[in-house]
């Protein structure tokens, strides 16, 4: 469909240890009345794909923040990429990938202190790593996901809003963008 932009909805800090209930059935209707189409969703934890008419990521991320608050009463901040954005930064993971469920994308709403990130003493660090890109941070933490102090130290470099994915999961959503 001409003007039709793919877009990929990540919600920060929902359904985690039981908080901020969000059923992912229900996410998908809300998405739809807002008159989004092909929606779909990926786990328990606020990934969605859609199709829509808006174009800029910014303003359909406005819209889904929205109807989250109205309809399930809550706040919760949301990162939106398009199907070429998200291509793109999977293209640009500058580390190898061994194990997924280690490596992280955290995806900021702000442009990232490239500067501050880049100058993160690795050896402050121990068993993290970390690549830096304009929009996006790459993490692989060796010690698993759980323990990790670089996600952190990445959030407090961002002026807006922060949101973490595996490896996985990232690829997932493309896949599932794509149509896959």
């Amino acid at each position: 469909m001409a003007g039709m932009t793919r877009h990929i909805v990540l919600l920060r800090g929902v359904n985690v240890g039981g908080h901020r209930k969000l059923p992912m059935a229900e996410l998908r209707a809300a998405l739809s009345e807002l008159g989004h189409t092909d929606v779909a969703t990926y786990i328990q934890s606020g990934n969605a794909v859609l199709t829509s008419e808006e174009g800029d990521p910014e303003a359909v991320g406005a819209l889904v923040r929205g109807a989250v608050r109205d309809r399930f009463g809550f706040d919760v901040p949301v990162m939106v990429r398009t199907l070429d954005q998200l291509r793109a930064v999977v293209a640009a993971n500058p580390l190898p990938v061994a194990d997924p469920s280690v490596f992280t994308v955290l995806f900021c709403s702000e442009p990232v202190d490239t500067a501050a990130l880049s100058a993160i003493d690795p050896a402050t660090h121990p068993g993290e790593r970390i690549a830096v890109t304009p929009t996006e941070v790459f993490t692989h933490h060796e010690r698993g996901v759980r323990g990790a102090k670089l996600p952190a130290v990445v959030g407090r470099h961002c002026p807006g809003e922060v949101t973490a994915r595996n490896w996985r999961t990232v690829l997932r959503l493309l896949e599932l963008a794509e149509g896959s």
